[in-house]
């Protein structure tokens, strides 16, 4: 276990409702407006007092701002990545009031006009006209889109900030939601160890439309029947000899149909094992088994959900779905955690994985 503690970010206790942050924007906005308008040390005015307001709904998300035109300033509230806060984020913005002066966006947009959009960040140019790409194919994973960015000062030494660059410019060129949902892996390089025929970036934005039609086309009708599944049980060993239990759908891992289901979501109970060699007493075991019931009555197979399996382990309990779309799970999950607040310790997270290669150690297993 542990595999995942990258993506897991620290949990918070939200308070404040989106309704009150909306009553004391609105009655701070014309003072913000003026800020915007005049750049009048944005950050120390209007951002330092955003953000409070902002953590006091949801942790890791951000904000940007500017004019659009003389009369009107844009806030975009972005999740910067975080797949499980871009339903808030877009339920955020559809709460916004209707203010004359000002736009509320969800999420980065695309840039309407990018051959005269250009960024500089860590000394390093990003410029539509400078960098191209190429796609690497995959044979046992076709629907997988792997995309390579050169860029023409790329060094290894500084593949760190030039990826960076490259990741804001794509949020800016294709949109920050399209960015997420249809590019697989991204990788940067150089002219010189580029391994395909190189394609003006300008082609980005097609290619990733065909792909993404393509997938949707292949997949939209694509369901898992699982009245006759098979659940497997693995015993073993942790290295600090405590033990670790996993219940397994091994049915699903044999499924020639996962990209179907390519948004995996891993909900992480925290209990206390401690007199029970990390293990959960019988109270929190039947208090988890009924917050698994009440997860998978309100996300049922038959509208995009499947139950993976769960492993416990060292005070953890990792409970592993699979999903057709992630803005109804993130819903849904956060409802749940709300009413089961004062009796698990829950958070989660979403990625995108339509091979699901997270539970390959299943499958060794199995082998």
């Amino acid at each position: 276990m542990g595999f995942l503690n990258n993506i897991f970010r620290k949990k918070e206790n939200r308070k404040d409702s989106i309704q009150d942050f909306w009553n004391w924007f609105e009655k701070n906005e014309q003072t913000f407006f003026q800020i915007v308008k005049n750049g009048d040390h944005i950050d120390q005015n209007f951002f330092s007092k955003l953000s409070p307001k902002i953590d006091a709904l949801r942790k890791d998300l951000y904000f940007l701002t500017g004019m659009c035109n003389d009369d009107t300033a844009e806030l975009i509230i972005t999740p910067d990545g975080v797949v499980k806060n871009i339903a808030f984020v877009e339920t955020l913005i559809n709460a916004a009031p209707a203010l004359p002066n000002w736009k509320f966006t969800a999420l980065k947009p695309a840039v309407k006009d990018m051959e005269k959009f250009k960024i500089t960040m860590y000394g390093f140019s990003f410029d539509i006209n400078d960098m191209s790409f190429y796609p690497i194919e995959h044979q046992y994973r076709p629907d997988e889109v792997d995309i390579v960015i050169v860029h023409p000062k790329y060094t290894e030494e500084d593949k760190a900030n030039i990826a960076h660059g490259v990741e804001i410019f794509l949020d800016n060129y294709i949109g920050e939601l399209n960015s997420i949902i249809t590019i697989d892996n991204l990788n940067v390089t150089s002219s010189n160890q580029a391994a395909g025929e190189l394609i003006p970036l300008i082609k980005l934005k097609d290619y990733l439309i065909w792909r993404e039609k393509e997938f949707v086309e292949k997949y939209t009708d694509v369901r898992h029947e699982a009245e006759n599944d098979s659940y497997t049980a693995f015993e073993g060993m942790l290295q600090n000899d405590l033990p670790i239990l996993a219940i397994i759908n091994t049915s699903l891992l044999d499924w020639n149909g996962k990209a179907s289901h390519p948004w995996i979501v891993t909900l992480r109970i925290n209990y206390n094992g401690t007199a029970t060699n990390g293990m959960p007493d019988q109270l929190t075991y039947d208090l988890m088994d009924k917050f698994e019931d009440d997860l998978m009555s309100s996300l049922p197979q038959d509208i995009g959900h499947l139950n993976i399996g769960r492993e416990t382990a060292d005070n953890i309990r990792e409970v592993y779905l699979a999903c057709t779309e992630f803005r109804k799970s993130s819903q849904t999950i956060d409802q749940l955690i709300g009413e089961y607040q004062n009796k698990l310790d829950i958070d989660y997270a979403i990625y995108k994985d339509k091979y699901w290669n997270s539970f390959e150690r299943f499958n060794k297993t199995i082998e």
